[in-house]
């Protein structure tokens, strides 16, 4: 008696697939599919028990192959891959549907690149992310300058706004108040205004900006009075001689 499984059987195949560039790529894919129970006979005489390894496989390198060679290396690692394994399935089903073979599902598991086509794609990966974070920063930068645009033009608009309002009995009025308000301080001080508005007087003591007089130096002769006249003039000591 020979068995045939009716579940879903999973075989796993590593392969290098051919890319449109010409590189092969490495891969290791899953291959779900199942015998249909109203066909076991069929495929037992056609192909006997052996028809994984002569016929399921066999075609599913033939479709692996045919479909990759549509596909830049590149994109096999990117979110291409769901169509390539829909595109295999498709094209296997088309040969194998006949023969009493449902393939349920082809699963691209791993993808190795060429090491000089996977580090320019990490190296063009690290480029896009250094621009998107200048433009991060760019836009930022923009923002705040926006900001503060936006701050400075409220700021004039409402100093703008105080300046309209500024009536000579508002002036007035304020001014009353800051003379009150000045009244009420128990510190002393001295204000000095013009009866519209007060300004105070700090304790600070004035600096007299003249030069100071220099003191008589020792051993210049004071002048003294000389005669009734009032007049004066400087009397030397006798010299000394040696």
């Amino acid at each position: 008696m020979l068995r045939v499984p009716a579940r879903v059987v999973n075989r796993e195949v590593r392969l290098e697939m051919p890319s449109k560039e010409g590189l092969n790529v490495a891969a290791e894919v899953s291959i779900l599919y199942r015998a249909k129970t109203e066909n076991i006979r069929q495929i037992l005489e056609s192909s006997g028990t052996s028809y994984e390894e002569d016929v399921i496989i066999p075609v599913f390198r033939s479709a692996a192959a045919d479909v990759s060679a549509r596909y830049m290396a590149k994109d096999m690692h990117s979110g291409t891959r769901t169509g390539i394994e829909q595109a295999i399935r498709s094209q296997m089903m088309e040969t194998l549907g006949a023969k009493g073979f449902v393939v349920e599902n082809v699963l691209l598991k791993s993808i190795r690149l060429p090491a000089d086509l996977a580090r320019a794609i990490e190296e063009k990966l690290e480029a896009e992310q250094r621009a998107e974070q200048m433009r991060f920063v760019l836009d930022r930068e923009k923002q705040e300058a926006e900001r503060r645009t936006i701050e400075a033009q409220g700021i004039r608009d409402s100093w703008a706004i105080i300046a309209q309002g500024l009536t000579p009995a508002i002036i007035s009025y304020q001014s009353i108040e800051a003379f009150r308000e000045l009244a009420r301080s128990p510190n002393a001080k001295v204000i000095v205004t013009d009866g519209k508005a007060p300004m105070l007087l700090t304790n600070e003591t004035n600096v007299d900006p003249r030069p100071a007089t220099a003191s008589p130096t020792e051993g210049t002769p004071p002048r003294r009075p000389v005669g009734s006249g009032g007049s004066s003039q400087t009397v030397l000591p006798p010299s000394r001689t040696p």
